[in-house]
């Protein structure tokens, strides 16, 4: 027997959570989702807030994972402590808020969710992620294991891909903002996708009005980003998985207006 999991990519300022909490729960009845994970580290255009954490959660959320903004909003740190429902990268440093991974009930048993940040190209100091997931596979049970790598190039995500193929059911990749077009079922059964997309505006620079990213890449002084609104798109990534085994039957990238 199979479920359906699904994988929204980086939600993006409050039109991106405005259009998540509008859209959720009907993609959910039209793919017949059985859990859902939505990467929220960019719901204020920089981190991500307790409470647009909770409009998530409300939303249809299952799990909520971050990434290298997760200290751009402190109110959050507590949060991570007390809220086990949303994990932020599991190799930062030991003593961070939070949790990077963990177990949790769905409809047809346990599910294994990972979050890990990569070290290429990322501006944040972290540990080696081939090595944590190593660490904490060693701990699970579950068979139904799903990680969201946020990481910057497609090699370091690639080669965590074969480095996990045929240990854990689906990877995925967040942070760079723009859906692939690669998803697919890797050789031992690990269904993959190098990047998930964006979920906000459409007309921006990766969610962020389009005037000072251009200014910055014209070379002249800029202010700060601003969150850019208008009409939104949802970006994700849709894994059928056989609960029995973890395996991965397909994958199916998703983009909706």
């Amino acid at each position: 027997m199979s479920v359906n999991i699904l994988a929204i990519g980086d939600v993006s300022g409050p039109v991106g959570l405005d259009f998540l909490s509008q859209k959720l729960r009907s993609i959910k009845k039209h793919y017949n989702i059985s859990f859902t994970v939505v990467n929220g580290e960019n719901a204020s255009g920089l981190g991500l807030m307790p409470n647009q954490a909770d409009e998530m959660l409300n939303a249809g959320a299952d799990v909520i994972t971050l990434g290298n903004h997760v200290w751009s909003r402190q109110e959050i740190c507590n949060y991570l402590d007390d809220n086990r429902y949303i994990l932020r990268p599991a190799n930062l440093a030991p003593q961070a808020p939070g949790r990077g991974w963990g177990v949790f009930a769905a409809s047809f048993g346990d599910v294994c969710v990972i979050n890990l940040m990569g070290r290429v190209g990322v501006p944040m100091e972290s540990d080696n992620p081939f090595l944590e997931v190593d660490r904490i596979l060693k701990k699970i049970d579950a068979k139904v294991i799903l990680v969201d790598f946020h990481a910057e190039t497609t090699s370091e995500k690639f080669a965590m891909a074969y480095h996990l193929d045929g240990r854990v059911s689906a990877l995925w990749g967040t942070h760079t903002h723009v859906q692939t077009s690669d998803g697919r079922v890797f050789p031992k059964n690990m269904g993959y996708i190098t990047d998930l997309g964006m979920t906000g505006a459409i007309e921006s620079i990766i969610g962020m009005e389009i005037k000072e990213p251009l200014e910055h890449f014209l070379g002249n002084p800029t202010d700060r980003y601003v969150p850019a609104s208008g009409a939104a798109r949802l970006e994700g990534a849709v894994f059928e998985i056989d609960y029995s085994t973890g395996k991965c039957l397909s994958v199916e990238a998703i983009r909706i207006s």
